[in-house]
């Protein structure tokens, strides 16, 4: 059996392929407060404006590529069982070649129903007012917005609870709930923290390592040690 190896993944991870971290140091989203392009109540107050929003961010796909530090997260896979926890929306894990991946915010390259949150669809070109479901409901982002629950989040739990090893990659582990997962490892879970100003100390975790890297290099340093140490 091979060991598990659970990644939680963050807008560091992604920025070094070339997308921004939305969120800039005054609250701002590109411009934007946070709640008028990420909130149930700012779509339903602006759907154009925050339709809008997520074009732009989809039309950038196409543009960016997989960085090392995606690429050598999939040579863990050798001989490790790795599944991806990512706060990121793009699709970059996938692009990369990652087998298992679990996208707790959404994903930029679906939308779904705004009549039933089960009814996604997979969603390449701009959505536009007026694109809709087979009920005739108005097609919104497959994205997690602020005051929304996470429908993912009871499975992350699930795959962290069962992590051998714990790898934390480019988020400041400041966003709730994805920054509650860390406490459902076992106390006895080596835990390996990258970014290059980490939120943390190593007196904050049992058995807590901290490579205050930028994502690429510091994911492809460590991944050739667990390779090497198996």
């Amino acid at each position: 059996m091979k060991k598990k190896i659970t990644v939680l993944t963050g807008a560091g991870v992604s920025a070094e392929s070339g997308i921004n971290t939305f969120r800039d140091s005054g609250g701002l989203w590109e411009g934007h407060d946070v709640m008028e392009v990420a909130s149930p109540e700012g779509f339903y107050a602006n759907p154009a404006l925050v339709l809008d929003f997520y074009n732009q961010r989809r039309r950038q796909l196409p543009q960016v590529q997989p960085n090392k530090a995606h690429l050598a997260l999939v040579e863990l896979e050798s001989k490790y069982d790795v599944t991806i926890i990512t706060q990121n929306v793009d699709d970059l894990h996938e692009r990369a070649g990652s087998s298992h991946i679990v996208h707790l915010h959404g994903e930029l390259l679906k939308a779904r129903s705004t009549g039933n949150e089960k009814d996604v669809l997979p969603w390449s070109k701009d959505l536009n007012i007026g694109d809709l479901c087979s009920r005739g409901h108005q097609l919104r982002p497959h994205i997690v917005w602020f005051g929304e629950q996470v429908p993912m989040l009871e499975k992350a739990v699930e795959i962290t609870s069962e992590s051998d090893i714990l790898l934390i990659i480019g988020t400041s582990m400041q966003v709730y709930p994805a920054a509650g997962l860390v406490n459902y490892v076992n106390p006895s879970t080596p835990i390996y923290f990258i970014d290059p100003m980490p939120a943390v100390s190593e007196r904050d975790f049992n058995d807590l390592t901290i490579i205050p890297k930028k994502a690429a290099q510091g994911v492809q340093e460590l991944v050739q040690k667990l390779l090497s140490s198996t």
